[in-house]
């Protein structure tokens, strides 16, 4: 019998150029936040503008990886949180069971932890896909982000707003440039496909 595979691991089985390629012939390249997808795989953003643009990312090492992502993790913790330096090093520390200069020499990305340091901090941060988030490679990391966008497209079923957008008409370009829309406006076009799925008289119900 065949080894399970856990659901971060069966989506990256798809080619990052492949996922690519079918978000692009669902019109979504072009509305991609490298930004946003480089906060979700601690990736630098240059290096997601490169992956997205079909490039290739500077090589390195398994240690360098995952020293980088935990590294960049902590940033966006300490920005996010708007916690000193110390103070995610005593939670780290605290946490981990450890003491508060190896905790340091961690969050700042010098020195390599352990698997089970690498678990926990997974736990930590809360990311999906256990310590394989450190480990795996750019285009692999970017793949796992992309392929969960892309199923929204790909199997609305799985997305209840994404699946009545669809079934009502309300097309993946109505939205594309929801950011130029007014809140008034934004709230007409939700309203009307949520209109459109109640029963006579319901929106009057009170």
């Amino acid at each position: 019998m065949g080894q399970a595979h856990r659901p971060w691991e069966r989506l990256v089985e798809q080619p990052l150029t492949e996922t690519l390629r079918r978000l692009s012939a669902h019109r979504e390249t072009e509305g991609l936040n490298s930004r946003e997808l480089a906060a979700q795989t601690a990736l630098p953003e240059d290096v997601v503008r490169e992956l997205l643009r079909g490039g290739n990312p500077p090589p390195d090492t398994i240690q360098q990886r995952v020293c980088a992502r935990i590294n960049a993790l902590a940033n966006a913790y300490l920005t996010r949180t708007n916690k000193k330096l110390s103070d995610l090093v005593s939670e780290v520390a605290d946490r981990l069971t450890i003491s508060e200069v190896w905790a340091r020499k961690l969050l700042k990305g010098e020195k390599m932890p352990n698997v089970p340091l690498l678990h926990d901090f997974a736990d930590f941060f809360d990311v999906e896909g256990g310590e394989t988030f450190f480990t795996m490679s750019a285009e692999d990391s970017l793949n796992r982000v992309l392929q969960s966008i892309l199923q929204k497209y790909e199997n609305p079923a799985s997305d209840p707003v994404q699946a009545l957008m669809k079934k009502y008409g309300v097309v993946n370009a109505d939205l594309r440039h929801a950011g130029s829309l007014t809140p008034e406006q934004l709230e007409v076009l939700l309203a009307g496909v949520i209109r459109s799925v109640l029963p006579p008289g319901g929106d009057s119900a009170r």
